[in-house]
């Protein structure tokens, strides 16, 4: 009865949002287990733009942001490819390689990633700048139930968890929204100015559940 009291209360803990403005999560060693696993009432996506901040001396691939739908593993994931230049952004299942990237390790880094279901066309941004514009895949909305990840390549729907995928380092400052938003936005967030924050994730008031080896730091960019 005890453990069952017990349960209900951290359910409901993590159920509550919680405000980590000036926090951060850190994934201090590589495991297929550790992961945050984020909770949004939307479940029908048209749109998504996703921007977040890390700090990493990964050389391998990693995930940055997965997002899982039952029949669709790869509805929306930001990927770092091995290769230092490189990034890859999915969207229903298919994705499209950014080059040229002005990318470096052991460096705090925003990016933000951009996708409309009608169009098909999604943009990448590192540190502010922008990739090409490029066609990923049109004509259906992300539907629920989702699932968003953290810390980890969801390649079956919340799991299929690779290690040599997972993300060391740390992350920040996570907004998503279910629209396109725009250059001028993404220009506030990267130099962190005042921006629209996010309508289906908001750092501020983020529903989340941890899974393994990952803490809450205090986040400080600079002394």
């Amino acid at each position: 009865m005890v453990l069952l009291l017990l349960l209900v209360m951290l359910t409901s803990c993590a159920a509550i949002p919680q405000d980590l403005s000036d926090k951060m999560f850190t994934f201090p060693q590589e495991t297929n287990t550790s992961h945050v696993r984020l909770t949004t009432s939307r479940q029908n996506l048209g749109a998504v733009s996703v921007c977040l901040r890390f700090f990493t001396d990964l050389k391998r691939a990693h995930s940055l942001f997965s997002l899982a739908a039952p029949s669709v593993f790869n509805d929306f994931l930001i990927f770092k490819r091995v290769a230092s230049d490189e990034f890859e952004v999915w969207a229903k299942d298919r994705y499209a390689i950014l080059y040229g990237q002005d990318y470096k390790l052991n460096t705090w880094h925003s990016v933000c990633s951009t996708w409309d279901a009608a169009s098909g066309v999604m943009q990448f941004w590192l540190d502010g700048k922008p990739s090409s514009r490029k066609f990923v895949r049109s004509g259906s909305n992300i539907n629920g139930p989702i699932l968003i990840v953290l810390g980890q390549d969801q390649d079956s729907y919340g799991g299929g968890f690779d290690i040599k995928q997972s993300f060391v380092g740390m992350m920040a400052d996570l907004h998503m929204w279910d629209y396109v938003i725009s250059p001028c936005e993404i220009h506030s967030y990267s130099e962190q100015q005042i921006f629209t924050l996010g309508n289906v994730l908001d750092w501020s008031a983020l529903e989340f559940q941890i899974s393994g080896k990952v803490l809450i730091e205090d986040y400080k960019k600079t002394c």
